[in-house]
């Protein structure tokens, strides 16, 4: 047998050439599959603290908010932009927070009255800056015809149950009248048949009248007497009781009573027409107009601008250095001036921040406490032309301190 070349063989036994180790590239694999997850996580960390331009940008895009898919995001305390004027005197006891400028008590919605349905608002009788009482009518509705028309209705139905009432009187007056007058009658014919039977009685006695006759007196004096005491039993009737004691002027004065009821619910439900003003203070804003439904925000706004206050949110951890007293400086681009106050309470709960900036990318989640906040006179005439303006609060921690001896 010859040896056969290697070169005719139908499969290719060469040996390929040595490859490189797989043991050292596969480590390195596995170091950067490690190194993912860290990576994503230190830049996650840097992200949330630094919050570049870039993913601020992402968040203003998208609309999403830091924390916002998280049933407890973290609570960081509000970062606060505080104008130079203030951080140039900032004393290191100083407690600052946002500010929102109020009036006494809040802003006041005007809305249309209970039950007024479906009315459009007919006129607007205030103007914005209109300083108004409690209870001035503000504005009248479109059904205040539907509701008087209700009112002359009620009305006459009352006359009519009236003048029912004054009949049923009427009447028993006169029954009680015709019975006493049948009960005398009964009582005159009642003596006469019984004078009568006396005669008879005695004729009949000497043989001068028969029995017969006798007996037909007798049977009108007994009829008689019957008369009689159906005639008192009628008038008992009438005579036990006072008029208006009577069952018929009892159901008759029951009718008068509901009718007088329905007229001043008919009376009261006018008030429907008018939408009055809650409290005494001065018209800050209108959303309605004439032949408009009242919207859901309420058809005007309005508050007491006499006494302005200022609502100060203060960060949780701060809250137990503020009392009530303490000084208080408000400041903002739009006033012009610095505002004075004093702090006048403090609130019990602890809820979100309120009071964020317009960075998408800002915390919303801070933890504060509202304060509020009394401004002085001459303070309070300057805010009043400032309902809702957004401030930045400094609150003097350490006044009292300090004017101690």
């Amino acid at each position: 047998m010859t040896q056969t070349d290697d070169t005719t063989l139908p499969l290719d036994l060469h040996r390929p050439e040595a490859s490189p180790p797989r043991r050292r590239l596969f480590r390195k694999r596995f170091l950067l599959v490690l190194l993912i997850p860290v990576l994503m996580f230190s830049g996650g960390v840097i992200g949330m603290y630094f919050q570049p331009p870039a993913l601020q940008g992402f968040y203003a895009l998208t609309g999403l908010q830091p924390g916002g898919g998280a049933e407890s995001p973290i609570a960081l305390p509000p970062e606060i932009e505080m104008p130079p004027q203030m951080a140039e005197t900032l004393l290191p006891s100083d407690v600052v927070g946002l500010a929102r400028i109020m009036p006494r008590g809040d802003v006041a919605v005007v809305a249309a009255p209970y039950g007024a349905g479906d009315a459009r608002v007919a006129e607007i009788l205030v103007a914005i800056g209109d300083r108004v009482a409690r209870g001035d009518v503000l504005a009248r509705l479109d059904n205040a015809q539907a509701l008087e028309g209700a009112v002359l209705q009620a009305e006459a139905n009352l006359a009519v149950r009236q003048a029912t009432l004054m009949q049923t009187r009427s009447a028993i007056e006169a029954s009680r009248a015709e019975a006493q007058a049948s009960l005398d009658q009964a009582r005159a014919s009642a003596a006469e048949a019984a004078a009568s039977l006396e005669r008879t009685a005695a004729l009949t006695e000497r043989g001068v009248s028969t029995t017969a006759t006798l007996d037909a007196a007798q049977s009108r004096a007994t009829e008689a007497a019957q008369a009689v005491a159906r005639a008192e039993a009628t008038l008992a009737r009438f005579a036990s009781l006072a008029i208006d004691d009577q069952p018929d002027v009892v159901v008759a004065a029951r009718n008068v009573a509901a009718a007088e009821a329905e007229l001043a619910r008919a009376r009261m439900d006018q008030g429907r027409a008018e939408v009055r003003a809650p409290i005494a203070g001065t018209i800050l804003n209108i959303h309605a107009t004439p032949g408009q439904r009242p919207p859901g925000e309420g058809i005007m706004e309005m508050g007491d601008t006499g006494q302005m206050m200022a609502e100060v949110e203060v960060w949780q951890d701060r809250i137990a250095a503020i009392a009530p007293g303490q000084p208080v400086e408000i400041v903002a681009d739009a006033l012009g001036r610095a505002l004075r106050g004093t702090v006048d309470s403090i609130g019990l709960t602890v809820g979100r921040q309120g009071l964020i900036s317009d960075d998408a990318a800002a915390n919303s989640d801070a933890r504060v406490i509202r304060v509020l906040v009394a401004l002085d006179a001459a303070s309070s005439t300057v805010a009043a032309r400032y309902t809702n303006l957004e401030a930045v609060a400094r609150i003097d921690t350490g006044a009292s301190e300090r004017a101690a001896p």
